[in-house]
């Protein structure tokens, strides 16, 4: 069990990152899988708003977990927002750059499974 929790708290940690860095610099992490637009101010709006989802959510799972509260309901919301990334990311393909719908389907649909797994490991 302690193995878990600390898997668990290392995927929170590196997502907490994640979404700091798209706040912090949503160009350089959004250019490949959105293409030139990532530049544009109007999408590093919302890149710096999925960067907040992503630092928010996961700061509450690592605080969840760091208090034995249930992990689950964290674990479920993140699968949520990672699903709702590969199916908003499929949706715009037409205007995408070619290799970032596969990206995005392993990268989201990844990070969704290891949420489903964790959330399944931490009740």
């Amino acid at each position: 069990m302690k193995t878990t929790r600390l898997v668990t708290g290392a995927v929170l940690v590196l997502r907490v990152t994640y979404g700091l860095g798209l706040i912090a610099a949503p160009r350089r992490l959004a250019l490949r899988w959105l293409g030139p637009p990532a530049q544009d101010a109007p999408l590093q709006v919302a890149l710096r708003a999925l960067g907040a989802r992503e630092a928010v959510l996961h700061s509450g799972a690592l605080v969840a977990l760091g208090h034995g509260l249930p992990m689950r309901p964290w674990l479920a919301a993140s699968t949520v927002g990672d699903v709702t990334d590969v199916i908003a990311t499929a949706a715009g393909r037409r205007r995408l750059p070619p290799g970032s719908i596969p990206a995005t389907a392993a990268v989201g649909g990844g990070s969704a499974l290891v949420s489903l797994v964790l959330a399944y490991l931490n009740p």
